[in-house]
C-alpha cells in the first residue's frame, strides 16, 4: 500500500501581471487547505519600476529571452508598470510595496518570496507592512492589472513546456 503525504504548500509564480492561477489552481489549493508560496511576486523585477527599457537588462540577463520583455510586449507591459507606479505614488509607497501589499491582501494563505539581492530591497519589502489597501484600492488594483493583463508568454518556449498553462 502506497501512502502519499498530504501536500502542505504549492509554490508557483503569482503577481499582478501573472495571475493565471486564479482560475483553477488557487481555488483548488484553498479547497484542499494547501498553502500558497508565491515566487516572482514582483514580476521578475518588472513591477519594481526599475526596468524602463530592454537595454536596462544586462547582456546575460535571462529576462532578455522572455517574451514579456521583448519588443512590443515590453512596451505594452510597461503601461501596466506605469499604472502601478501612479497608484503607488498616491499611496505613498513604492511600486514593489504596492504589488506585495496587493498579494498579501489576497489571503492569509499567501506567502510571497520576493528576491532580495540587496539589503535595500529587503528593507523596502519589509516596508510593505505600512501599506494599507482598502476595498476601493483592491478593486482599483484589480482593474489596472486584471487577469491576463501581461502581454507575451511567461517564459521562452522551452520554459513554457515545463509548466502547465
Amino acid at each position: 500500500m502506497h501512502r502519499v503525504h498530504p501536500i502542505s504548500a504549492l509554490q508557483t509564480e503569482y503577481s499582478l501581471w501573472s495571475r493565471d492561477v486564479e482560475d483553477d489552481i488557487l481555488p483548488t489549493c484553498r479547497e484542499l487547505g494547501i498553502g500558497f508560496v508565491l515566487y516572482s511576486p514582483l514580476g521578475h523585477g518588472f513591477l519594481t519600476g526599475q526596468i524602463k527599457k530592454y537595454e536596462d537588462l544586462a547582456e546575460d540577463d535571462y529576462r532578455r529571452s522572455s517574451p514579456r520583455f521583448q519588443g512590443q510586449n515590453f512596451v505594452k507591459n510597461l503601461q501596466l508598470v506605469t499604472r502601478v507606479e501612479q497608484m503607488a505614488q498616491e499611496k505613498h509607497c513604492t511600486p514593489s510595496q504596492l504589488a506585495l501589499a496587493w498579494l498579501l491582501a489576497q489571503g492569509e494563505d499567501f506567502v510571497p518570496i520576493p528576491g532580495t539581492k540587496r539589503r535595500s530591497y529587503l528593507e523596502e519589502n519589509i516596508g510593505v507592512s505600512k501599506v494599507q489597501l482598502n476595498t476601493a484600492d483592491l478593486q482599483r488594483t484589480d482593474e489596472l492589472a486584471p487577469l491576463g493583463v501581461a502581454v507575451g508568454d511567461r517564459y521562452a518556449e522551452s520554459g513554457m513546456r515545463t509548466i502547465s498553462h
